[in-house]
């Protein structure tokens, strides 16, 4: 998958964004993927207003269709954990899963404060698509250095 967005992108840019699609294409169940800064900006998404999909793919849009719900949603949801564990004495939140009537969202910790969150269909195996995001993590964490987020967030605000 090449993002539509990625000419001009460090290395590193774009192979965030061919993890992203990975994780969209070969997770079953997975509606949409955002990747959230520490501050709540969004710098990766699954919205085909920023990465391009095959025509062949057939998705399922996530919260009302848009990336900046699902950052919303995953930044608010971060935040409120991530204040859960302070009170409680718990550490640091690594994984939040949320599990609803008609889908599931998960929010995982990335390395440098950001967060990645899924949202996926409710019959999704959840220990799968958990496994994927932390491959994902794995393999982003140590890339998402301020430059990279700063070049993210530069082409998500070229692309609108």
């Amino acid at each position: 998958m090449t993002a539509t967005g990625t000419f001009g992108l460090s290395s590193e840019a774009r192979n965030l964004h061919w993890l992203l699609g990975n994780l969209v294409e070969e997770v079953p169940g997975v509606r949409s993927v955002a990747v959230v800064s520490s501050d709540g900006l969004l710098l990766l998404s699954s919205d085909p207003a920023h990465t391009a999909a095959p025509a062949t793919t057939k998705r399922q849009d996530g919260p009302r269709g848009s990336s900046a719900d699902l950052a919303t949603i995953v930044s608010g949801i971060g935040s409120l954990t991530i204040g859960a564990a302070r009170l409680m004495d718990g550490g640091g939140v690594k994984q939040t899963m949320v599990a609803m009537a008609e889908g599931s969202l998960f929010v995982m910790s990335i390395s440098d404060g950001s967060l990645l969150g899924v949202h996926a269909n409710a019959d999704c195996d959840m220990s799968v698509v958990a496994y994927h995001m932390a491959l994902f993590v794995g393999r982003a964490g140590h890339v998402l250095t301020p430059e990279v987020r700063s070049e993210l967030r530069k082409s998500l605000e070229s692309a609108q």
